[in-house]
């Protein structure tokens, strides 16, 4: 059933929040990026928010995925855990009563051992507890709960038993192989990490954070599932590595470059082939811009005449 808050066309997501503060000089090259940027620059991610929302996103995501409890142990801040969620919440509400725009805030549950690592995502009854605490705090605060970034079966049934839970629509997005097979990160087919999910009550599935080709060939699978939401949006990065690491005390040196093939016309003609495919959801994740998200707007928007 159609979410009332959202148009009755296709939902466009707003980009990427991490690379998007570096590029505007915040420095979230740790573990704990998302917590840092709300201590240190709280009103860039503010002005994020906002111009993802002129731009003309229907969603926001809060600036919550990189909170983890084990990276804010690393850093002396796991008491701040519950506060630095609840400020990221804060920093979308106010973004978008100042946008006087009627958009859904969507609450992240990230990976909790690190991204794109299906080998270090833990047992079931570890993580799910986490990711219900998490769900829970955050819950009271936003319109939906979006388990993103998730590289294996395990770990997005884990997230979306934690948030469905709470009472709140829930969305789920995998990230996948960098072979472009539309496979997840741990190898398991898409098809069967829908069947995971196949008795929760989720709303929507989405590809996420991996080649917008890999989600051209996903996109058919999730259209497949006969949910009213599914699509992707995908990152502009260059092939990311198998043993790619920015967890604890590592700090990224920045090696993960940024295609320069997918600005914001070539990205939007990625996106069309996913809606001629099925999607009726569409965004952009980390290296996606507003400049981005405004093509999308324009793209839907034709698609709509």
């Amino acid at each position: 059933m159609p979410d009332p808050q959202l148009p009755q066309r296709t939902i466009l997501l707003d980009g990427g929040m991490g690379r998007e503060l570096r590029f505007r000089g915040v420095d979230v090259m740790t573990s704990i990026w998302s917590a840092r940027a709300l201590i240190d620059a709280p009103q860039v991610v503010r002005e994020v928010h906002r111009d993802f929302i002129d731009a003309g996103a229907d969603i926001i995501t809060i600036n919550s995925y990189g909170i983890v409890k084990s990276n804010l142990a690393w850093a002396g801040i796991e008491d701040r855990f519950e506060a630095l969620n609840l400020l990221a919440c804060k920093l979308a509400d106010e973004a978008r009563d100042e946008s006087g725009r009627s958009v859904v805030v969507a609450g992240s549950l990230p990976p909790l051992a690190g991204s794109y690592r299906p080998d270090r995502v833990g047992k079931f009854e570890e993580i799910e507890p986490l990711y219900r605490e998490q769900a829970e705090v955050l819950a009271p605060h936003v319109d939906l709960l979006l388990c993103e970034t998730m590289s294996s079966a395990d770990e997005a049934r884990a997230a979306a038993v934690a948030a469905t839970q709470t009472g709140k629509p829930v969305w789920v997005s995998w990230t996948l192989h960098e072979d472009r097979s539309g496979r997840l990160r741990s190898g398991e087919p898409l098809e069967d990490a829908l069947k995971a999910l196949a008795e929760l009550p989720v709303s929507g599935v989405l590809a996420n954070c991996c080649a917008p080709e890999s989600i051209t060939r996903a996109v058919p699978w999730l259209a497949h599932a006969g949910l009213v939401y599914a699509g992707g949006y995908a990152n502009t990065f260059q092939p990311i590595p198998e043993d790619w690491d920015l967890t604890g005390d590592k700090k990224s040196d920045g090696s993960l470059g940024l295609r320069t093939d997918l600005d914001p016309e070539r990205y939007a003609a990625h996106a069309a082939d996913w809606i001629e495919a099925g999607a009726t959801v569409i965004g952009g994740c980390c290296g996606t811009r507003p400049a981005h998200i405004a093509r999308l707007k324009q793209l839907i928007a034709s698609k709509n005449r």
